[in-house]
């Protein structure tokens, strides 16, 4: 596990502000990449002076809206069959877009805000929000706070684990499964509700 924290770890040191834009602007997309690859590792690197920690969250987040922005500009401007006809080459199909599109209606446009914290939909939720028109103004404002605490919290942990990588991999596991508890918790209460 050293090794491959290492690693990454060298990748992010190695491409610098630009390669977390990148890689965040990526993770926002249809491609599967996830976040803490690039987040993870820049705090880090923050920890030990090679980067600044509140602008790799800048630009962690700037590269999350932009893609984001791709997404739904995507969907607004080709429709549901462009973007099942784009999405096609990256195990995007119409079943998942109907899962995303019925998440969207059930939360509204703060779904982009949620949705920014929960592993597997933060990508493509931007679609049914592209699809509807959603306003742009209030897509980017929702899509920038969800997706900055999400940036943040992973920095952070990176920022505070320091050179104690070798509690990388629980530190991860430990994030997802509580952003898995949150999720469920919050799907729960709102059947509830309904």
């Amino acid at each position: 596990m050293h090794e491959i924290v290492e690693f990454v770890v060298g990748i992010a040191r190695e491409f610098g502000y630009l390669g977390i834009f990148i890689m965040m602007f990526l993770e926002s997309t249809f491609f599967p990449f996830p976040s803490e690859v690039a987040m993870i590792p820049a705090g880090i690197l923050a920890s030990k002076g090679e980067m600044n920690l509140a602008l790799a969250i800048f630009v962690g987040t700037s590269g999350s809206l932009f893609g984001a922005l791709f997404n739904y500009f995507l969907a607004r401007k080709y429709g549901r069959v462009g973007v099942l006809k784009f999405g096609k080459y990256f195990f995007f199909n119409e079943e998942k877009l109907a899962k995303m599109e019925n998440f969207f209606l059930q939360h509204g446009s703060f779904s982009t805000f949620i949705s920014r914290l929960i592993p597997g939909v933060r990508q493509l939720v931007s679609l049914p929000a592209g699809l509807s028109c959603m306003n742009l103004g209030k897509f980017s404002l929702y899509t920038t706070l969800g997706a900055g605490l999400w940036v943040t919290v992973l920095a952070l942990f990176g920022y505070f684990i320091g050179e104690n990588d070798e509690y990388l991999h629980q530190i991860v596991l430990g994030t997802l499964g509580v952003m898995l508890l949150a999720t469920l918790l919050y799907v729960y209460v709102n059947k509830r509700a309904k």
